[in-house]
């Protein structure tokens, strides 16, 4: 279930989690950081119509976290 967007998430959370990243280039890590939260506005904004109902909430609502385990669940995660 959309492996291009559950790529995206993980991107993100592996940017989030690089200490030593933003120890290092605290700019660098910021612009990775905004570069992958774009790309996921991006496919959400592309997708809005097609993709399920709760998918849409986590996505609009920035929860992240959320939407990634509901992605790796198939769909039957409904977690809040």
């Amino acid at each position: 279930m959309h492996p291009d967007l559950a790529a995206l998430l993980c991107r993100r959370r592996d940017i989030i989690s690089d200490h030593e990243f933003r120890d290092r280039d605290t700019l660098g890590h910021l612009q990775a950081l905004k570069e992958v939260s774009e790309a996921i506005s991006a496919w959400h904004l592309a997708r809005k119509a097609e993709i399920p109902a709760r998918l849409d909430h986590f996505l609009t609502n920035a929860s992240f976290d959320k939407a990634l385990v509901y992605l790796e669940s198939e769909g039957t995660w409904t977690g809040h």
